[in-house]
């Protein structure tokens, strides 16, 4: 009432009144429509307005009285007051009617709040039922219906239902409230299906409706071709408009499904270029809202794109915003195109050098500061911070004051859409992985109840909820990925386009972990796609444009393929422009074949490559295959950088030299290193990778490599090692599962080992055997040395670079192998084989620095780590020693390994028991193996036991190296090769022998043999450097010669000492053959030196006297102490003292092969039979090599005389062996070949040192040999039976037949031979072909002839002796010397003869005389007298220089002859032949008168009478002529045959004298004839005396008529005027007169 008075004063103290009633709740309903009612008038006069709208306030909020009518009276007052012209009233009743509104609706939720445990069940709600059937909502709710419903109403322009009184009303109000109430009470409208239908049937349709101005307007448009015009866009409408849509679409989405299909496509579409600036930007600034929400994006997704016939809404929403950026560069805002604000200072002149000059570091100014910008071709876009990030803050949407449009400012736009992008992605990805994070946690619960038994309900129901969960997964998944593969194209393209044009460092960060984060997404989830093309992107970024990258242009390729249309407008893909604005940091030379120029790389560069560091380092798990675009654009920076690998791996900042055209700024030098850090920091997490994306990370390096190797082929330029040195940190850092890469990881490798390119190769090689080492030094769990498999696979790829024939490699191999060994070489294990085989693969032509360092590493093992090893591989060992010594570069390399197969065998022969029993055990295993594979064991000398097998290797090896092409290897491994065996041969088993000889000595002497035969004669200049060789040893077949006397020596040798071991194997007679056969064909070799030393080893080998001898012991090599352990009993030890005993002990062996008495032996039968093929090989040898050439040159081949001698010194220890089967046939043979030797010939430069000089008569060792042997030979028979004696005879032939010698040399074939006198020793002509000196044989022959005699003086009288006239023999031999006389060679062979003659006679004759009746002795008689005449009267004159005493020596041997002949011939001439004594008788008569020529001047000469001689013959014939006592008329008849001879003689010689005074004058006659008148004249007187001494009957008248008939020749003498003469003739003539007795009865006329 007292509001009714309508005065201000009362009406102010009556509101107060009723506001306090009203607060303290004491109004009716009936009383608060009455207040309502007052207020209304009060409102209608226009009093206390700001009081009435006050009151209503409190009326409506402090409970629910007042409803329905009563409160939209109440709503309408507000809203009339809302319209006045007062401002503050204005302004007042809006905000009232806001409140009102809002308290409207918190009455419904109050309402719902105390009714919500009484659950009725709803009326279903027809669809077109009338709007006002309201019936079923409760009070509150109904009040909020009808309000709702006429605020749409109202909106519309169309007439309230229930706010009656309405006078006017405002579109954007109504929005305003419409989006209010919207925004804060969602549940109502979720909860009240009535509601949602209002929204469905009035709210949406208003909004589209009211949309509609806003879409058909295009910007620039004539207004004139449309027939209609077109109401222009109200910005306050269209922007509450979008707010009420973004609440729409934010609440109610769920139950709008279409209808906001429609408006996200409006709002797209509001996107396009030719809308307003303010409609683009309030329409982005919407979107913003959007994106800020990631789970309602979901839902689009799921809605829209998700469903066949539907929009792809979510796709457009992005890619509107891609093309609105885009379309933000191509249609610049009015104003300001070219031009760039000014506070960008230099920046923006579009000059890279203005951009280098500025000082700053990545792009931030030093001084100025630079404007954060995008600018892409001229067009420059401020960055405005515009939200912060992840909350939509809008400026526009909230300018609800504004009626006109405001302006834009610059890059507003821009910097939104930019957020809206950072932010799509950011939610996004959050949501996704937060969810892909769920399941993981879901599952790994599951799997752990899974583990427990089931007993339980509960858990079968969470069992349930598991499957259930997969399956939500399952949906979810596909969701995720619809989601992602609808939005990357857009995003990528938009991002790819600020990227290029971001000038800030800020914004480039966030677009590059845009990018990143979504690549790492798609990659979870699996879409390679998309994950490719981002990183694709990021690749692109971090290298310089246009950079000429395949893998990366492909990719892109790919993707501008697909041209994205939104909205049929095509969006292209813009490749970055190329004009940058960015700090250059870094200029390098591009890594492509030719590089062309230099490239830049900008900090945005390095900025995109610490991102791609970091996706790689944080998501290398999803790279999978895109690991080869990471990988490949950070080797091309790195290679721009100039960064290079170092140790393990890491790359670290190269010298400067290396890069001449890198150049870095000191802002990029500081980031180098940390980039370098990353970057292995990089590798070391691949330890975190599983396996499958390990293998893409190591697949990436491969291909990688793979193309840097394509590129280096045929240049040597510095290849790009990044792959390489990557591959090798990532196998470092995954030692703990090295197996699953090891083999891709070292087959690429190996591979890379092979290029062509040094300082490729030597990476590979590197990294290879970095992995290896760093492989076996590795703990691996378990343990190597229990993980044989894994040990075999780390060393393989060190066996497999043998393959490879770089010499650098095989260097880096060998190093690494002797680091092995040095750290690991204890526990290789089972890996020896393959570490020996990398030694062992070198080949001869790798040069001397990889054969010295593999033969460093072998020394190290056959030094240290024999022990080590298992024994199976000591055989390796063997032969990789063996192969260092076959090789020809290093000469002291191979005699070096020479050596350690001696200390190898020396390790065999120490630790012999253990290594015996571990390789049976091996051996044991392998047979078992062969057996069950049905195959045969195979291994080398397979039946000796295994142990034997190791022996036989190394000495199969060192018989190798025995035929070696140099001389110093070949000696060397032949005296450790007979060494070893020598030392060490008792442990081998005793049937392993048969090996040892047939297949590893007698194999190297087939081998030896016949190099040396087929050996080069040419003279090698020097050794090689400076080495002078002696003439020895000058040519290949002198060295080969010393070869092959090594050899045979050796295995004559152990032939020698094992015989005892050899002789129980079955084919020793065999094996002697052989050898002999060996010593047979050096012998006969054309080589001095070989063919004497054969001789020496047949010589040793004839030694052994029989096959068991206590005497025998080995002989023990040097430099070997082997104790011999002495056996207690009567034997010694005959085998070496071993380590340890075999099966066969040395007790045993020693029962075997010596006892007390004989052990039972081969039967000697057998023995004999070695000993006639040894015999047989000598006179093979005999033969052969004395047998004179057919023809002769210079180069014919005539043995030595040491060669000869050893050969015939053989025979006397051959002999004692074969004397008793020796026959006659074989005396023969032995004959020929004794014959031959001492006919050979000695070449003029050797004769100095063999022959005595000429005056000395000594023998040569030869001819000592020759005696010797028949020497031998006839003691033999001397003790011999019967049937040897017969051999006599043929000893003396051979005998005499160097008595010969003495006159006729023996002639050797053709050759000619010089008289040792003439031989010229020239030493000038030094390389002349030897001449040929015969030898002197005097001695020789006379030494024969004294044995002869010696031999006659035994035998005379022995039958075969005289059956085969061997003294006729002897006499013929000796008249040879004895009628040459002065004639022979040496004067003391006749003088021998002589003396000998009469020796032989002396005993000879009475033989002779015995057998005379058999008449074996007949023809002996001539050839004797014809000898005597030979000798006596020889034809041969005496020296001129013969002295007087010499001469007298000379006579007083015929003397001695003439004294034989009356000693031992003459008296028994009744037993002689009449012819022969005739001879003789004739003889002596020619020797008592001297012949004389009767020449003057010959008688001048002073001839040297024999009168000695002389005399004795005549008192010779004297003697016989009267023999008193004649018992035979034999002897009667040499008398008278004697004087006959006399008397003639006398009457010859003085007729000749009277002759010669007669004609010689005064002149005295010589006194050689003097002498012999003289003599004659005794001898006259003698005779006569005799005469008359001697009965007369003895003496026929014959006699004296001759005697008588001398008397007057006599008379005639006295004239001569020699006084000796006449005192002789006085003499002759005395006698005389005995006869002068008067003459008988007949008188007779005359004396005479």
């Amino acid at each position: 009432m007292g509001c009714g008075t309508k005065e201000p004063k009362i009406t102010q103290l009556c509101l107060a009144a009723i506001q306090r009633l009203m607060s303290h709740e004491v109004v009716s309903e009936a009383a608060a429509g009455n207040i309502i009612n007052m207020l209304w008038q009060l409102m209608e006069n226009s009093l206390e307005e700001l009081k009435l709208l006050q009151t209503v306030l409190v009326l409506l909020t402090t409970n629910t009285v007042v409803h329905d009518e009563a409160l939209s009276k109440a709503i309408v007052l507000c809203f009339r007051l809302h319209f006045t012209k007062d401002n503050i009233t204005n302004n007042t009743a809006a905000a009232t009617v806001r409140q009102v509104v809002t308290v409207v609706f918190e009455r419904v939720v109050a309402e719902d709040e105390r009714y919500k445990d009484t659950v009725d069940q709803p009326v279903a709600v027809q669809g077109n039922s009338n709007r006002r059937s309201v019936s079923t909502l409760k009070p509150c709710a109904k009040d909020a219906y009808m309000l709702f419903q006429d605020l749409c109403q109202l909106v519309n322009a169309d007439a309230p239902y229930w706010l009656v009184g309405m006078t006017e009303m405002t579109r954007t109000f109504g929005l305003e409230l419409l989006e209010s109430v919207l925004n804060d009470f969602p549940q109502v409208f979720l909860q009240h299906q009535e509601f949602s239908f209002l929204l469905k049937e009035r709210v949406c349709p208003l909004v589209i409706k009211l949309f509609s101005p806003n879409i058909k307007f295009r910007q620039g448009s004539s207004t004139s071709s449309s027939p209609a015009p077109v109401e222009k866009p109200y910005f306050p409408i269209c922007m509450r408009l979008l707010r009420v849509v973004s609440v729409l679409i934010k609440q109610f989405y769920s139950l709008l499904v279409t209808e906001c299909e429609i408006f996200l496509s409006l709002l797209v579409k509001f996107l396009d270029a030719d809308k307003p600036q303010w409609l683009r930007a309030v329409a982005v600034e919407s979107i913003h809202r959007l994106c800020v929400q990631p789970q309602l994006l979901r839902s689009f997704c799921q809605s829209y794109d998700m469903k066949q016939h539907s929009t792809k809404v979510f796709r457009d929403i992005v890619n509107a915003l891609g093309s609105f950026i885009q379309s933000l560069f191509l249609v610049p805002n009015t104003g300001n195109t070219s031009v760039a604000p000014s506070q960008t200072g230099s920046n923006a002149s579009g000059n890279t050098g203005s951009a280098q000059t500025n000082p700053g570091v990545l792009g931030m100014g030093g001084g100025a500061s630079v404007l954060p910008a995008f600018e892409y071709r001229g067009t420059w876009i401020p960055i405005l911070n515009v939200t912060v990030q992840g909350s939509a803050k809008a400026t526009y949407l909230e300018m609800l004051d504004k009626v006109e449009p405001p302006t834009i400012p610059e890059g507003y736009a821009m910097s939104v859409a930019f957020h809206c992008l950072l932010d799509l992605v950011r939610g996004i990805t959050t949501m996704i992985e937060g969810e892909l994070g769920e399941p993981e946690t879901v599952g790994q619960t599951t799997t752990e109840t899974g583990s427990l038994p089931a007993q339980s309900s509960p858990e079968q129901q969470d069992l349930q909820s598991v499957s259930d969960q997969s399956e939500k997964e399952l949906v979810s998944r596909a969701v995720w990925e619809e989601m992602v593969n609808a939005c990357w194209c857009g995003l990528l393209a938009a991002l790819s386009l600020l990227l290029d044009a971001s000038t800030d460092e800020a914004a480039t960060e966030n677009i590059l972990k845009a990018e990143l984060t979504m690549a790492a997404l798609c990659g979870k989830l699996g879409l390679v796609t998309s994950r490719d093309a981002f990183i694709t992107a990021i690749c692109k970024g971090s290298l310089p444009p246009h950079y000429a990258l395949t893998v990366l242009n492909s990719t892109t390729a790919a993707l501008s393929s697909k041209s994205y249309s939104i909205q049929g407008q095509n969006v292209q893909m813009i490749s970055p422009s190329s004009e940058s604005h960015q700090q250059v940091v870094a200029v390098g030379q591009p890594l492509a074949l030719q590089p062309q120029g230099t490239v830049m790389l900008t900090s945005k560069n390095i900025q995109c490559m610490r991102t791609l560091l970091n996706l790689a380092h944080c998501h290398g798990a999803v790279l999978g295959t895109s690991w080869q675009l990471v990988l490949a654009t950070l080797q091309h920076l790195v290679w721009i950088l100039g960064l290079k690998p170092g140790v393990g791996g890491a790359l670290k900042p190269g010298r400067a030299v290396e890069g001449p055209s890198t150049v870095l700024t000191t802002a990029v030098m500081t980031d180098l290193p940390v980039i370098s850090s990353i970057l292995s920091r990089l590798f070391e997490s691949s330890q975190y990778l599983d396996d499958v994306s390990l293998h893409h990370l190591i697949n990436a390096l491969c291909s990688l490599s793979l193309e840097a190797m394509d590129m280096a082929y045929g240049n040597n330029k510095e290849p790009s090692l990044f792959a390489v040195a990557k591959l090798l940190e990532t196998g470092l850092v995954n030692m703990h599962r090295i197996e699953i890469l090891w083999r891709p990881l070292t087959g690429h490798l190996l591979e890379v080992c092979q290029h062509p390119n040094s300082r490729m190769r030597e990476w590979g090689a590197e990294a290879l055997t970095s992995l290896i080492k760093a492989g076996l030094t590795f703990s691996h769990d378990p343990p190597l040395s229990q993980n044989q498999r894994l040990q075999l696979l780390l060393l393989n790829p060190l066996k497999e670079l043998s393959n490879i024939s770089h010499p650098d490699i095989r260097i880096k191999q060998l190093e690494c192998v002797l680091q092995i060994l040095q750290s690991q070489g204890d526990s290789l294990g089972p890996g020896w084989p393959l570490v020996l085989g990398v030694m062992g693969a070198i080949r001869s032509d790798q040069g001397e620095s990889l054969i010295r360092t593999a033969f460093q590493c072998l020394q190290l093992v056959v030094t240290d780590f024999l022990p080590t090893m298992p024994c199976t591989c000591l055989q390796i060992v063997v032969e990789v020693a063996g192969s260092f010594g076959l090789h020809n570069q290093e000469l002291n390399i191979s005699l070096t390994s020479i050596g350690l197969l001696w200390n190898i065998s020396d390790y065999f022969f120490q630790r012999g028991e253990i290594i015996e029993k571990e390789l049976n055990k091996e051996e044991a295993v392998l047979q078992k193996q062969a057996e069950e594979k049905g195959v045969m064991l195979n291994r080398p000398f397979h039946p000796a036991p295994p142990f034997d097998c190791l022996w036989l290797c190394l000495y199969a090896k060192l018989g190798e190296l025995c035929v070696d092409p140099r001389p110093a290897v070949r000696k060397s491994a032949g005296q450790t090769l007979f060494s070893t065996i020598g030392a060490h041969g008792t442990l081998l088993q005793h049937s392993t022998w048969h090996t040892v000889i047939w297949k590893v000595l007698f194999h190297l002497l087939d081998r030896v043999r016949e190099s040396s035969t087929t050996a080069d004669k040419e003279k090698i200049e020097s050794g090689g450097g400076n080495i002078l060789i002696h003439h020895s040893r000058d040519t290949a077949e002198k060295q080969w010669a010393e070869t092959w006397v090594l050899t045979l020596a050796g295995v004559a040798r152990i032939f020698n000492t094992r015989r005892y071991l050899l002789q129980p194997l079955g084919d020793f007679s065999q094996a002697w053959d052989v050898l002999l056969d060996h010593i047979q064909s050096a012998a006969l070799s054309k080589n001095n030196e070989v063919s004497l030393a054969a001789l020496k080893s047949f010589q040793e080998i004839l030694q052994i006297v029989s096959p068991v001898r206590d005497s025998e012991k080995p002989d023990t090599p040097p430099a070997i102490n082997v104790s011999v352990p002495v056996v207690v009993g009567t034997t010694t030890a005959t085998s070496l003292g071993r380590s340890f005993m075999r099966t066969d002990s040395i007790g045993e062996r020693l029962g075997r092969y010596s006892g007390s008495e004989p052990p039972v032996v081969t039967d000697e039968i057998e023995d004999l039979n070695l000993w006639w093929a040894a015999w047989n090989s000598w006179y093979r040898i005999g033969s052969e090599s004395t047998r004179p050439p057919v023809t002769c040159d210079k180069l014919t081949f005539i043995p030595s005389q040491p060669f000869l001698t050893a050969l015939i010194q053989i025979f006397p220890a051959l002999y004692q062996h074969i004397k008793t089967g020796f026959s006659m046939d074989d005396l023969q043979k032995l004959g020929v070949i004794l014959h031959g030797a001492v006919s050979v010939p000695i070449s003029s430069d050797a004769s100095p040192f063999i022959l005595p000089s000429y005056t000395e008569a000594v023998l040569t060792s030869l001819q000592e040999a020759v005696l010797t042997a028949l020497d031998v030979l006839q003691k033999a028979i001397c003790v011999g039976s019967e049937s040897m004696q017969i051999m006599y005879p043929a000893i003396f032939d051979q005998l005499l037949a160097f008595v010969e010698f003495s006159c006729k040399p023996p002639q050797y074939g053709q050759l000619e031979t010089k008289h040792i006198a003439n031989a010229k020793y020239n030493q000038i002509q030094l390389f002349a072909p030897a001449e040929w000196v015969a030898l002197n044989y005097v001695p020789f022959a006379e030494r024969s002839l004294e044995v002869v005699v010696d031999l006659y003086q035994k035998t005379a009288c022995h039958k075969a002796v005289v059956t085969e006239k061997v003294l006729q023999n002897i006499i013929k031999t000796l008249r040879i010397p004895l009628s040459l006389k002065y004639s022979c060679p040496s004067e003391s062979t006749w003088k021998l003869a002589v003396s000998s003659l009469l020796k032989v006679l002396s005993i000879g004759l009475p033989v002779a005389r015995q057998h005379a009746s058999s008449g074996k002795f007949d023809s002996m008689w001539p050839e004797l007298a014809n000898t005597f005449e030979d000798f006596l009267f020889t034809k041969s004159t005496p020296p001129d220089n013969l002295s007087i005493q010499e001469f007298q020596k000379n006579e007083s041997i015929d003397v001695e002859v003439v004294q034989l002949i009356s000693t031992e011939i003459l008296p028994y001439a009744n037993f002689i032949p009449k012819e022969f004594v005739g001879q003789i008788m004739t003889m002596l008569n020619k020797g008592s008168i001297h012949s004389q020529s009767s020449s003057f001047t010959e008688a001048e000469i002073d001839i040297r009478m024999r009168e000695e001689f002389s005399k004795v013959c005549f008192e010779t014939l004297l003697q016989f002529s009267f023999s008193n006592k004649v018992t035979t008329p034999q002897e009667g008849y040499i008398s008278r045959m004697a004087l006959s001879v006399l008397l003639k003689r006398s009457q010859d010689v003085l007729h000749r004298y009277i002759e010669d005074e007669r004609l010689s004058g005064k002149c005295p006659l010589p006194r050689q004839q003097v002498t012999e008148i003289i003599f004659v004249l005794k001898a006259v007187s003698t005779l006569i005396d005799s005469l008359k001494k001697t009965q007369p009957e003895n003496v026929d008248a014959n006699t004296w008529a001759q005697v008588i008939a001398l008397y007057p020749t006599l008379v005639e003498c006295i004239t001569c005027s020699s006084s000796e003469v006449c005192s002789a003739l006085k003499e002759a003539l005395v006698p005389f007169k005995d006869f002068m007795h008067p003459p008988a009865s007949k008188v007779q006329n005359g004396e005479s």
